[in-house]
């Protein structure tokens, strides 16, 4: 390949901006010998190109170059697959945002029989901070327990426990979790608890209460960084600028940790009841532009 030109960067970035994958994926993509520039099959991540000048193939697909971003909040209902396609056949929550008109892709995970708040952006940059472990994004959980654990399981889970690595039997060893807030949020013989993890490992939530005795029966992810679930099961909407923004304030390295406006807390907590308490019946899917508020 030609000596990199001036405005040349990293082919992985070009390729997240294309809102094939996220950025973390593209590296996988040249890894595995899937990109070329110019004819020629890049392996190596340092690699730069010019997406001006230079044609860059994806499994032989020539990029269009840099879509606009687009930012969508999805209602993910339980029986989804969080990715583009599953190899087993299992609907995936791509579903829900073919009215869209564009390509997005999940940040993060809920597992099969999750449900909840999820990210979906053409974003690759912003979705690889996102998902970086040191970023630490709170996500917050509601989470209904089989049985009542005791206050010394739930200090266990406070502190961080052991909890196995990988999928069961898999034989990866285990890893400490990070410590978790708990909150009980309705008593009863089978508790509804608020989690709120600044990590995701895989069924992390599940594994952390199976680790003190009990079954997990639903979970139910209600806050994500700065935002909080507001739309029915199976249903999208746009996110605002002012919410782009704070997810992009959310991943910058902290100088100190300001505490948020009373009435910005009081709404927060508003949307959270409303999540808790349930949604409205399922409607067909759409896609929904952001309130425009008048300003004060």
């Amino acid at each position: 390949m030609s000596e990199p030109a001036v405005n040349s960067v990293r082919l992985q970035k070009i390729i997240a901006q294309a809102g094939i994958v996220s950025r973390r994926k593209a590296e996988e993509l040249i890894l595995d010998g899937r990109v070329q520039v110019n004819g020629q099959t890049i392996t190596e991540l340092g690699t730069k190109a010019d997406p001006e000048r230079d044609h860059i193939r994806v499994d032989g697909k020539l990029l269009q170059g840099a879509q606009q971003h687009r930012y969508l909040m999805l209602n993910k209902p339980k029986g989804y697959v969080t990715t583009a396609s599953d190899p087993e056949g299992r609907p995936t929550v791509m579903k829900f945002v073919e009215r869209a008109g564009v390509r997005v892709f999940p940040v993060g995970r809920l597992d099969f029989q999750s449900e909840g708040l999820l990210l979906m952006t053409n974003d690759g940059e912003l979705a690889n901070a996102l998902t970086r472990a040191a970023a630490k994004v709170e996500k917050i959980y509601l989470v209904k327990i089989s049985g009542k654990p005791n206050e010394a399981g739930l200090d266990q889970l406070r502190s961080g426990i052991m909890i196995e690595r990988g999928k069961p039997g898999s034989r990866e060893g285990r890893v400490m979790t990070a410590p978790a807030e708990i909150k009980l949020m309705r008593d009863a013989e089978n508790p509804w608890y608020e989690v709120r993890l600044v990590e995701g490992r895989n069924r992390e939530i599940r594994k952390m209460f199976e680790e003190i005795g009990h079954h997990v029966e639903k979970i139910r992810r209600v806050g994500y960084g700065p935002l909080v679930l507001d739309v029915p099961p199976g249903e999208v909407r746009e996110l605002s600028l002012s919410e782009v923004e704070a997810l992009r304030k959310a991943v910058r390295p902290k100088s100190g940790k300001a505490a948020a406006p009373k009435s910005a807390s009081v709404a927060k907590s508003k949307k959270r009841a409303a999540a808790f308490g349930g949604m409205a019946k399922k409607r067909p899917p759409r896609v929904s532009k952001p309130v425009r508020r008048k300003a004060k």
